[in-house]
């Protein structure tokens, strides 16, 4: 995937499509820690929650460099319910 990486806009492609997919399976497995966490842009999120996918979402799309299938493995480790 690290071709996908210099995309400008990485979930227009299809490995972006997958990714999102990929988070969204993580959001109904309750095997997984996915609730959703404090956020202060209130204007997007009046309740102050950022939903689980918007905020991964967020962070790839800020972090251009950074390796989705590999980022997407290490937030399945550190969420997992043990």
């Amino acid at each position: 995937m690290p071709s996908y990486r210099k995309k400008t806009d990485l979930f227009k492609t299809d490995a972006g499509l997958e990714v999102v997919r990929e988070l969204k399976t993580m959001t109904t497995d309750d095997a997984y820690n996915t609730k959703p966490s404090f956020s202060v842009k209130s204007e997007l999120y009046p309740d102050n929650l950022i939903p689980f996918v918007d905020k991964h979402m967020d962070y790839l799309r800020s972090h251009p460099a950074m390796d989705p299938r590999q980022y997407l493995s290490n937030l399945r480790l550190m969420t997992r319910i043990r």
